[in-house]
């Protein structure tokens, strides 16, 4: 693929609509050229577990005076324009994004929606990934990655593994 956004989400808990964090890089002719990073106040009144700021690092402290999805999202709709969508694991962060845009009453766009993970299970050996998490991908690939789980670091991951073998 050569025109695309790759998106990832963070979530603050167990209910896939409390996103926390949402990240973005723009490829156009096979190079990125813009990326996206906001942080979310999750709603309605969702709580940030243990567990998850763990994961990702961020706390409800992080995201308390963060825009609601919806204002976040009229600004990610401005970015992504009219190019499909990319995610490693789309399952994850297509259902994350229909959810909020459910929460909020929000029409969904029937985004084109690819996934990097599908495409890296029936293109790359087993033989030659541990597994097939965006770390072992990118190591398999020799794609230069760390700080996983912050949404911005993941969606560039994801879209160089696009750009490589989409």
């Amino acid at each position: 693929m050569d025109n695309f956004v790759a998106i990832d989400v963070e979530t603050a808990n167990y209910n896939p609509e409390s996103i926390c964090s949402i990240g973005a890089v723009k490829v156009k002719d096979g190079i990125i050229t813009d990326t996206f990073y906001e942080l979310v106040k999750p709603e309605p009144e969702y709580y940030i577990r243990r567990f998850t700021n763990e994961i990702h690092g961020i706390g409800m402290q992080d995201t308390e005076n963060a825009d609601t999805f919806d204002k976040v999202w009229h600004r990610v709709a401005l970015f992504i324009e009219d190019l499909p969508l990319v995610a490693h694991n789309k399952r994850f962060d297509e259902n994350c994004i229909r959810r909020a845009h459910r929460v909020y009453g929000m029409d969904y766009p029937d985004y084109r929606f690819y996934c990097t993970l599908q495409a890296s299970r029936r293109k790359i050996p087993r033989s030659f990934c541990r597994s097939y998490s965006l770390p072992s991908v990118c190591e398999a690939l020799a794609i230069p990655f760390n700080n996983h789980h912050n949404a911005l670091a993941d969606a560039e991951a994801c879209a160089k593994i696009a750009v490589t073998i989409l």
